[in-house]
């Protein structure tokens, strides 16, 4: 298997694409060699959940599509990038915040930091964002 890989797909931002995303990053994943019973699986489609969902909710009508990439560099880590064309980016909420709604991000951030990894937003071109979560790798080569 190569040391670099790409995956990618684009959804519609509607709420069924929600679980396709999960679907496919699993289903890349395991390609990748990180099946699907192992933590890192389970935190990462929790991730991309809370990302997907963030771009249907939030778009508010201004993305009709979202797209999940996955960019994988064997010897160092994960990247997964949630994008929309949507110009509004994510609230980074505190850490400790209490309120029942509005905490998908920071789900996102405690998972990504627990992992030893980093969530970082990008503009895109047309003027929407990407939203990252950046992980080491540690699965090894098969």
């Amino acid at each position: 298997m190569a040391d670099h890989q790409e995956a990618s797909v684009t959804l519609p931002s509607a709420p069924a694409s929600v679980p396709a995303a999960r679907a496919y990053v699993t289903d890349v994943l395991a390609e990748w060699g990180l099946g699907a019973g192992a933590e890192a699986a389970d935190t990462v489609r929790l991730m991309v959940s809370e990302l997907a969902t963030n771009a249907v909710e939030h778009t508010v009508g201004q993305s009709p599509t979202f797209t999940v990439d996955l960019r994988l560099d064997r010897e160092q880590r994960l990247e997964i990038g949630v994008t929309d064309s949507h110009p509004k980016w994510p609230r980074w909420l505190p850490l400790a915040t209490q309120q029942d709604s509005g905490r998908g991000m920071v789900i996102v951030r405690c998972l990504a930091a627990e992992s030893g990894g980093e969530v970082f937003v990008t503009p895109t071109a047309d003027g929407g964002k990407t939203v990252w979560i950046a992980l080491p790798w540690t699965v090894p080569v098969r």
